[in-house]
């Protein structure tokens, strides 16, 4: 089934089964495979772009307004783009933002990252609904030269997100220092100057807005690659150890991560872990992961507090899941998704140790979820009583 766009398309998005979706190409030219996903997010398609956990998958965006606000270096959330590429419904047109420093094709194209705009992406959403998130090759030629067989071939290559450790493909080389803050008008990112506690996050592709949310809690923050040991992290002599968000399939990753996690938590110390540091925090605890059909990716997404009874409205990025079915004695669920009641938060029983699969830092979406980051602090004051 050909979907066919603008007159001499310039990129060709080429799905597994065979389907090809053509379109106009922006940012850098070339090809790349990767699982597809799509995000329903209304704004922050620089952070999504830049969000670690994007790693190995194409993002197709919903919200047809792309580009329009341009580019600036305050809102990535890594170096540079992770995510493999973006299809869009419309073109990128001139950016209107006094913030903007940069238009989003050529801060694409400077850094390698390919995307197809003129998509029919709602059809291309309800292709990934229904039948799971594809494999796909993406190409952008500007002569409009594609050879088809070859991007499905490629597509169907691809070797997929389940038993790929991609963590180690994003995390910090070395360890490094962390205390700036989250951003506020009029000063921008100012710096934590008092802080309370001493952390240690483990980087396994870690969002710099949680690292400000950390900073913006009292926190003196140490960031440590995803490979550190638990003697490592003890010599910090931290008052709490955070696990950070990251790409790829929990279980693979959960193969170092695992242990270290374990040995830290017979130290008795307050443990935070969002996206897959709850995963990884789950496995630790005994639970399993198990990989969803597409994955929630959005910053709409509302969640059940099941203690309070609560309803927030979060932002996610996560095609994993833990199954709540296989959490241990001592383990309990504290928060469900209302789309589709999969697990999004457990902790330990009469411990200071809990996670949560959605995103409370944003960047991009709802800010409901920070108190997260307040309730670690606290936990962290606790300990020391």
């Amino acid at each position: 089934m050909n979907i066919t766009a603008p007159p001499a398309p310039t990129a060709c998005l080429a799905l597994a089964d065979g389907t090809l979706f053509y379109g106009a190409g922006f940012g850098a030219t070339g090809q790349v495979v990767a699982e597809l996903c799509f995000n329903t997010a209304m704004t922050g398609y620089q952070e999504i772009m830049t969000d670690p956990s994007y790693a190995g998958q194409v993002v197709t965006f919903t919200f047809p307004h792309i580009g329009n606000t341009g580019v600036n270096p305050e809102d990535d959330e890594t170096g540079d783009p992770v995510a493999s590429g973006m299809v869009v419904k419309w073109m990128p047109t001139q950016s209107s933002n006094w913030r903007a420093t940069e238009e989003l094709s050529s801060w694409l194209a400077a850094r390698g990252r390919i995307a197809i705009g003129g998509v029919d992406t709602r059809r291309l959403t309800r292709a990934i609904r229904q039948a799971g998130a594809p494999h796909v090759a993406l190409a952008y030629d500007p002569n409009g030269n594609f050879d088809t067989d070859a991007l499905v071939a490629a597509a169907r290559d691809f070797a997929g997100l389940e038993g790929m450790d991609l963590a180690k493909d994003v995390t910090c080389a070395q360890s490094y220092h962390w205390n700036q803050m989250r951003w506020a008008w009029p000063e921008g990112y100012t710096p934590q100057n008092d802080p309370k506690y001493k952390v240690v996050a483990i980087d396994y592709g870690a969002k710099r807005n949680i690292l400000r949310c950390l900073a913006s809690a009292g926190c003196d923050v140490t960031v440590l690659p995803a490979t550190a040991t638990a003697d490592e992290v003890m010599a910090h002599n931290p008052d709490g150890v955070f696990l950070s968000n990251g790409p790829g399939d929990p279980a693979a990753t959960g193969a170092y991560a695992v242990p270290m996690i374990k040995d830290v938590l017979t130290r008795d110390l307050p443990v935070f872990g969002i996206c897959l540091g709850h995963q990884m925090l789950a496995l630790a605890l005994g639970a399993k992961t198990i990989k969803m059909n597409h994955g929630h990716h959005g910053a709409n997404h509302p969640v059940k507090d099941l203690e309070t009874g609560k309803v927030e409205i979060t932002s996610m990025n996560h095609g994993f899941a833990v199954d709540a079915q296989t959490l241990p004695e001592g383990v309990e669920e504290t928060h469900t998704s209302l789309f589709d009641g999969s697990n999004c938060g457990i902790r330990v029983k009469g411990r200071p140790v809990y996670s949560v699969q959605y995103h409370p830092e944003a960047s991009p979406g709802p800010q409901d979820s920070y108190y997260l980051f307040e309730r670690f602090a606290a936990a962290m004051d606790a300990q020391r009583t």
